[in-house]
């Protein structure tokens, strides 16, 4: 992610290790809840060192979900770019979902969720990121659809949009109950009972 760089002596860190470390915490205890003390000694970082890189926590925050967003659409590409059916490309979505939700990676939890919850109604520029994230993967999954039913391996009869829009629920509620430790096959049993609407 690219940053303003003030003049003078270099930054001694690593910007993206240090919000990869940010994420975390805020997935774990929310935004409210995380001290500006208790990012610093997740990120490997003083105070000073945070205020020196960001205005404040807002704009720490803001860069990790900011990281997260751009990492995890990167990942989704890379599953669905190897599967070759407008299908298979929407079953590996889901899996790819369902294995961030079991586990101590699904209790970790989702930075989308924990600020859809904790922010969007209080911080109109949150919730533009958040509304933003939801909608780019609801029309990813719209345009996969798509694709399965032109190359046939979905019925024309499924309707795109609302199936669409099953699937995002379904996405985020995994995550959801990712935080309770549910286990593997759970979670894959949830995408197998998923992927019978595109019959």
């Amino acid at each position: 992610m690219d940053l303003p760089r003030s003049r003078g002596r270099p930054r001694e860190f690593d910007i993206d290790e240090a919000l990869d470390r940010a994420i975390r915490i805020f997935c774990q205890r929310g935004y409210h809840a995380t001290s500006i003390g208790e990012l610093g000694e997740a990120m490997g970082l003083t105070a000073g060192s945070i205020y020196k890189a960001f205005k404040d926590k807002r704009a720490v925050f803001l860069a990790a979900f900011d990281r997260q967003a751009s990492m995890r659409g990167a990942q989704l590409m890379t599953a669905i770019d190897a599967a070759s059916t407008g299908r298979e490309k929407l079953h590996r979505i889901l899996a790819f979902y369902a294995s961030l939700s079991h586990g101590a990676e699904g209790q970790h939890g989702c930075l989308v969720v924990s600020t859809a919850v904790e922010l969007a109604a209080f911080d109109e520029e949150v919730a533009d990121r958040v509304v933003d994230s939801l909608q780019r993967r609801e029309k990813l999954l719209i345009r996969l659809i798509r694709v399965g039913q032109s190359d046939g391996s979905i019925p024309a009869k499924v309707d795109s949009q609302a199936t669409a829009k099953f699937m995002l629920c379904l996405l985020q509620g995994l995550r959801v109950v990712g935080k309770t430790g549910p286990s593997k096959a759970a979670m894959s049993a949830a995408v197998e009972v998923a992927m019978k609407v595109l019959d």
